[in-house]
């Protein structure tokens, strides 16, 4: 078993910034390709970035290039999402999630074990 916990969510005004944390326990973390995903009220889940088990390679959504940085510390069993140039449409529960697989993945249904999620406001 893998549990995840999500922190530093909150609310911000557009063109602030905030960093996600992700902490994870259980199954060996650095051998897990790592994602995060987010949904909005009335929409479906939505990959927005994942990076590879030891962090060499990571992908993004197009929406978010530029703006959010994936990353890791696999001492810490941690991964972090820092989002800058927040805008009101990336509203919604952000949720990281791991893999058996140490490669990326932007598909939902490769992740097996999720955290609870976190959410981030950002006002006009």
């Amino acid at each position: 078993q893998v549990q995840l916990v999500e922190s530093g969510g909150g609310l911000v005004q557009a063109g602030g910034s905030l960093r996600l944390s992700c902490a994870a326990s259980g199954r060996t973390f650095s051998s897990s390709a790592m994602g995060w995903f987010r949904q909005a009220p009335g929409k479906e889940r939505e990959f927005v970035a994942t990076i590879s088990a030891r962090g060499g390679s990571t992908s993004y959504t197009d929406s978010v290039k530029g703006r959010f940085t994936i990353s890791r510390d696999n001492a810490k069993s941690t991964v972090y999402l820092q989002m800058n140039s927040l805008k009101p449409e990336d509203t919604a529960v952000y949720a990281c999630a791991a893999s058996y697989f140490s490669g990326l993945s932007r598909l939902s249904g490769q992740y097996n074990y999720w955290g609870q999620g976190t959410q981030v406001t950002v006002s006009s």
